[in-house]
């Protein structure tokens, strides 16, 4: 519980401090989001956060809002930028979640919230993800971010989950602001996202059937 309490100081510090410092920032990304993509220039999405409980994380946008002739949605590859790959390999996209840290909705540091359909398809060890909040850096991401199998991600925030503390919180956004100034991990090979994680069952069977 102690553990707890100073966590969520040290969120609520920290993203005060950046939110502030950042400010400008954040208005400069903004105006050029606006200029570039055009608006809305947030993306707000519903995910899962401590215990499941479902919030709205909000982030910058970095896709165009481009869609085929029956109106969906075209491939990530086709609706990402230049501009929008500059956003995700600085993180600068991530900056607005501090606002979810201020609401105690995420902490600075946890496993990232996926999407709300994952949720079912879970092993009851994955779904140890949400014994804490999530998080806007995590143990994962400073391991691999996106180049890591969905197995190995939820292997690095079950570990994460087991051994946290405020030390490894500080280690975490030291290792993190590293990260983000080589860009490393930032993307798959061949993909410009994560690829959309089917299961541990269904993603074996896939990886089985790739290898063949």
């Amino acid at each position: 519980m102690r553990n707890c309490v100073v966590k969520r100081i040290f969120d609520i510090v920290l993203a005060f401090i950046g939110l502030t410092l950042l400010f400008p920032v954040l208005l400069v990304v903004s105006v050029l989001i606006y200029l570039k993509l055009g608006s809305p220039i947030l993306f707000t999405q519903v995910r899962p956060g401590f215990k499941g409980k479902p919030f709205r994380m909000i982030k910058f946008r970095t896709m165009k809002d481009a869609v085929d002739k029956n109106g969906f949605p075209l491939p990530d590859a086709e609706r990402m930028t230049s501009f929008g790959l500059f956003l995700r390999s600085t993180s600068l996209d991530e900056l607005p979640e501090l606002w979810n840290v201020l609401k105690g909705e995420m902490s600075l540091v946890g496993p990232r919230p996926l999407l709300m359909q994952y949720l079912p398809l879970y092993s009851r060890a994955q779904n140890r993800r949400h014994e804490v909040k999530p998080g806007v850096t995590g143990w994962a991401q400073v391991n691999g971010r996106n180049s890591v199998s969905w197995d190995d991600k939820f292997k690095l925030d079950i570990w994460y989950v087991d051994n946290n503390s405020l030390w490894l919180d500080i280690k975490i956004i030291f290792m993190t602001i590293k990260k983000v100034l080589v860009r490393d991990g930032i993307s798959q090979v061949n993909n410009v996202t994560m690829e959309p994680f089917l299961g541990s069952a269904v993603s074996s069977d896939q990886t089985s059937k790739d290898r063949n």
